[in-house]
């Protein structure tokens, strides 16, 4: 039976194993007043820079045979290249009918994906989930494709950091979905979750094809915050590897979804929860507070058993709904 929500002065409190608190003391309104950090130097000629040299990629793109799936959908692995050299597998889904209203790029969190469907998709949308460089379709001999050793790779420099090539292969996804549906025109949807959540308020400011966007539980926001957060996720080997090479404090400034958030300037809906283990509360909220006008659903637990899951859900489909539907 869901429990009574605290005020919105006390942090959460539920049980858990672990030996720090997954509510960092924080209460919703102090969640609600975190600001992102300063914008470094130089981070918008970077993620510009970037966006461009990503888009002059060609794709070479590979579209598969029909797979089987349930329902009245039709899937196919298809297979892109991005920047830097990578090359990206996904799964495209499309009604049977091939009647497309919408199209979503779909995010994955950091265990990977192992096939189609991302976190929501509007009505008779097509949908392309793409696999992060390193993972599943995207698996290559020389990346990890383990949460704790991806999110280190190469992040002694900016331009070398995997985050980078897995932002771009979020714009090469929607490259390849405009491709296989150019119908879906300014009906372009951004939804991911936790690292697909970070990676999507990385790349949204610079990519004015997408019309609305979807961030639950987004990952990598607020990096000075997260740097002082113990936790389970992806965050504790990053904050491990900053203890050892206090440098990488600097190139992670260029990678903060907070300070991106910042310039998204879509409808978008952000459902960041009050406590979570493996994602710090405070850097999701930094997301979430950044994005002017962003319709902000917090929920009550996240990377944890949530009490109040159902009602949370229902909150969280009522808005997007009404996103959708938006004008």
């Amino acid at each position: 039976m869901p429990t009574a929500r605290p005020a919105d002065d006390a942090p959460v409190r539920l049980p858990h194993p672990h030996p720090f608190d997954p509510a960092y003391g924080y209460g919703l309104a102090a969640l609600r007043a975190i600001a992102p950090p300063d914008e470094v130097a130089g981070f918008a000629p970077f993620w510009r820079g970037t966006y461009e040299a990503c888009l002059a990629t060609p794709l070479r793109l590979e579209v598969g045979e029909p797979l089987p799936i349930d329902g009245d959908r039709i899937c196919r692995i298809v297979r892109f290249d991005t920047f830097a050299g990578h090359r990206i597998g996904a799964w495209w889904t499309m009604p049977a009918d091939g009647v497309v209203e919408a199209g979503v790029v779909a995010g994955h969190g950091y265990g990977g994906r192992s096939g189609p469907g991302g976190d929501w998709a509007p009505p008779r949308a097509a949908e392309i989930a793409p696999c992060a460089p390193g993972f599943d379709l995207s698996a290559a001999a020389d990346l990890p494709a383990t949460s704790d050793r991806h999110v280190v790779h190469g992040i002694a420099s900016r331009d070398t950091y995997l985050i980078r090539a897995c932002v771009a292969a979020t714009w090469s996804a929607a490259s390849a979905l405009l491709a296989l549906a150019p119908d879906v025109g300014r009906s372009l949807w951004y939804a991911g979750g936790s690292f697909g959540g970070g990676l999507g308020a990385l790349a949204l400011p610079w990519d004015a094809r997408f019309a609305r966007a979807c961030l639950i539980v987004p990952t990598f926001g607020h990096h000075p915050l997260r740097l002082r957060c113990p936790c389970v996720g992806s965050g504790e080997s990053v904050r491990r590897h900053a203890a050892a090479h206090p440098e990488v404090v600097d190139v992670l400034a260029y990678y903060d979804a907070a300070v991106a958030a910042r310039r998204i300037a879509i409808p978008t809906v952000v459902v960041p929860a009050r406590f979570d283990p493996a994602v710090p509360p405070p850097g999701q909220f930094a997301v979430a507070n950044a994005i002017a006008g962003a319709r902000v659903v917090p929920i009550t637990a996240g990377h944890h058993d949530n009490p109040d899951e159902v009602a949370d859900q229902r909150a969280v489909r009522a808005a997007l709904t009404a996103l959708a539907a938006s004008g």
